[in-house]
């Protein structure tokens, strides 16, 4: 089965994705499958939280009119506390057409979606077209007759939240990046991070630092790429080409001087991961010191566990 691992920008025309589901058929045979479709996030850093208010989801079979299942119990949620493989359920076990569906939309409530940033302050949060036509994933997926179809949004805020220069619609805009991942065919990467090692080792920059420097008040993030033997470069959303597939902030454990960090819902494949504990901005070129770059397997269905970083 292909891999689903693709980033996709929502507006883009020419997006592709297939998420295998087993075997399909029309959608006006008068089979049925049902479906399952949650909601998580890949991690961010700048923001305190993105509260999102959500409408409606909907579908659309390749042969078929749209289909439209109501949010209204979902209501807002805070994306950032989709991370580390939680998930926030929008629909869940619906009866639809079996077949060939080829688009999803999320519907949202733009005047009730804000942001927090770390001061405590709020800000307004523009959602272009999130009410009419909504966020817009297109490409193929099954929804296969007779069975149980369980497929992920990874809603990756980091890349989508931009803060407009000049006269923009609101304090921040929400440019989605998502991908959709078919829950049979994920796995999930953990490690650790010995912070308090690389910090003794590099010293921590002040603001005029040198750039080997670790930043202040900031533990780092591990950085995944799709591939082996990838070379780990920064996070720029308005870079075409190499981005990392997502950058996932690392945690004190609750016991143990270690940082820990989980990268979940990859398709099965080869990754590349690497260490960073200095901060980027997503929105420019920067040139990262990385530390334990390694070769990552991800096998449907398991959790790899990365070598510490660094090697003791």
């Amino acid at each position: 089965m292909k891999q689903l691992s693709r980033v996709f920008v929502v507006s883009a025309l020419t997006s592709a994705l297939v998420a295998c589901g087993g075997s399909g058929g029309s959608s006006s045979s008068g089979e049925t499958g049902s479906v399952s479709v949650g909601l998580t996030d890949a991690p961010t850093m700048e923001l305190s939280s993105v509260n999102i208010a959500f409408n409606a989801i909907r579908l659309k079979p390749a042969d078929g009119d749209w289909l439209e299942f109501s949010l209204d119990e979902t209501g807002v949620v805070d994306l950032l506390t989709l991370q580390g493989g939680v998930t926030e359920p929008l629909i869940t076990n619906e009866e639809v057409p079996a077949g060939v569906y080829n688009e999803i939309r999320l519907i949202i409530d733009t005047d009730s979606s804000t942001v927090t940033t770390p001061d405590g302050g709020t800000g307004t949060l523009a959602v272009p077209s999130g009410e009419q036509s909504g966020l817009k994933l297109k490409g193929d997926f099954v929804v296969a007759a007779d069975s149980s179809n369980n497929f992920t949004i990874d809603f990756d805020v980091r890349k989508s939240i931009v803060n407009p220069p000049g006269n923009a619609l609101a304090d921040y805009m929400l440019k989605p990046v998502l991908r959709l991942v078919n829950n049979l065919e994920v796995g999930e990467i953990e490690g650790t991070v010995d912070y308090t090692n690389i910090v003794q080792t590099r010293g921590t920059a002040d603001t005029n630092g040198e750039l080997t420097d670790c930043s202040p008040n900031y533990e780092g993030a591990v950085y995944v790429y799709e591939g082996a033997d990838v070379q780990p470069i920064d996070l720029n959303v308005n870079r075409d080409g190499t981005n990392p597939l997502m950058v996932v902030p690392v945690t004190a454990q609750e016991s143990g001087s270690l940082y820990e960090w989980t990268a979940a819902f990859l398709t099965e494949g080869q990754y590349t991961i690497a260490y960073s504990c200095q901060l980027d901005n997503n929105e420019t070129d920067e040139t990262l010191e990385f530390d334990g770059q390694q070769n990552v397997s991800v096998v449907a269905g398991e959790t790899t566990v990365a070598d510490p970083i660094p090697q003791p």
